[in-house]
Formats: structure tokens, C-alpha cells, sequence
């Protein structure tokens, strides 16, 4: 099922599955009930989906979403160390949690495009090449530095802002 772009290019049509008082997931489009792995699958392979609740239509996806990464981070080798998702959490109710999202996700998608970009440049990698690749400076962690300075300047500016905006008020620091 698809629908058409204004440029004529076929875009899938988003995909509708119901979250039903009993946990169980259903799923429009085929007509059956479907499991959190087959939700995983349909993340993997970047079709797009919305959970809806089937009683209050209200968006569940995010929940479920989060649900599927509480998963993989419990059952093996989890992405986050608890460091870092202490760090997330004092992010909550904090006058930088709007930017800490948008940062986070920035960096996510910066990391999936030099994935992607790397792994079409490597496709035809032969062992010694892959040997020499290993050998090279690692331009992931050169980006890492460079994102680590930028948040630091920024942060820096946002303290100079506020030491500012309360100056204007009386308040100082």
C-alpha cells in the first residue's frame, strides 16, 4: 500500500498497529496480532508505524519504542552504560532538556550516515584493505571530539546568557 509524493515517487504508506487492553499488539495491514521482535523488525527495515491504543486511538509508539530498547538493553550487551543514562535522566526538568534531545538525536543521525556512508565505501573490501582501513586515525572518535568542543562552547555561551540575563535583574552570580 502506497501513496504518491508530489514528485511522483511512491512513499509506503504508514502502517497502523493497535495496542489492545490485553498487551497484545494488532496490526491493520496484515490482519493479525504481531509481537514486540516483529515491531523491532518493522524499526529495522525503516517501514514506517504508528502504535495506537485501541480504545483511545492515543499514540503509543514512543512507549513502545522505549519498551523495545528497554529490551536490548536488558537481555546482552547494552549500548548504554549506567553512567549514561544517569546522565539522561538529570537531563528531565532541566532548562537543556529540549536541547539535549535535539542534540542526541543529531549526533544518532550524523552516526547512521557515516555508518551508511561507510559501510557502501567497504562493500568490497579484501582483508588487507580492511587491515590498512584499521590502521587509519579513527574519524569517529575526531567527531566525537569535535561534537564534545562544540557542546562545551555552547555550554559556556548559555552560562554567559544567563549570568547576563540576570544581571539585568539585579541578580548576580
Amino acid at each position: 500500500m502506497t501513496s504518491k509524493k508530489a514528485n511522483g515517487a511512491a512513499k509506503p504508506a504508514q502502517r497502523v498497529i493497535k495496542k489492545y487492553p490485553n498487551r497484545r499488539l494488532y496490526d491493520t495491514e496484515t490482519s493479525t496480532y504481531i509481537t514486540l521482535a516483529e515491531v523491532k523488525q518493522l524499526v529495522m527495515d525503516s517501514h514506517p508505524f504508528v502504535v495506537r491504543d485501541a480504545k483511545t486511538n492515543e499514540d503509543l509508539t514512543r512507549s513502545i519504542l522505549l519498551q523495545i530498547i528497554l529490551e536490548e538493553e536488558a537481555g546482552g550487551a547494552p549500548m548504554f552504560t549506567e553512567a549514561a543514562l544517569a546522565n539522561i535522566i538529570r537531563f528531565y526538568g532541566h532548562a537543556m532538556q529540549g536541547f539535549m534531545g535535539s542534540y542526541l538525536e543529531k549526533n544518532v543521525q550524523a552516526f547512521t550516515d557515516l555508518q551508511g556512508q561507510m559501510a557502501e565505501r567497504t562493500k568490497n573490501f579484501t582483508p588487507e584493505m580492511w587491515s590498512q582501513f584499521m590502521s587509519m586515525p579513527n574519524p569517529m572518535l575526531q567527531g566525537a571530539e569535535q561534537s564534545r568542543a562544540m557542546f562545551e562552547k555552547m555550554q559556556e555561551q548559555m552560562q554567559k546568557n544567563t549570568e547576563q540575563m540576570l544581571g539585568a535583574f539585579g541578580i548576580k552570580k
